[in-house]
């Protein structure tokens, strides 16, 4: 099953016994304290769970699927999300 936001919000209600505005409100604040430091080029490390950082993605030359043209795609950052040894731990 895929938890969706306002299921992750419900759960983080239910595990901390706060109510679900007050889970939606510290969601919306680490997501976006994520998202500030990836946009300045940082990362963020949850020890034991991962590490969320932006990586550098070179130029290259793609083929359109449909008409098998090559193409070049341009360099861009991207965000990347590593696992931590807890979380593949937990998954194994």
């Amino acid at each position: 099953m895929a938890y969706s936001k306002g299921d992750l919000v419900a759960a983080m209600a239910a595990g901390a016994g706060i109510t679900k505005k007050a889970a939606a409100d510290a969601l919306e604040a680490m997501l976006g304290a994520v998202t500030g430091e990836l946009k300045k080029g940082g990362s963020v490390t949850l020890t034991g769970f991962g590490t969320f950082k932006v990586s550098d993605r070179a130029a290259r030359t793609g083929v359109n699927p449909q008409t098998g043209a090559k193409i070049q795609i341009p360099a861009r950052t991207v965000p990347s999300f590593k696992a931590g040894k807890g979380l593949k731990d937990a998954v194994k």
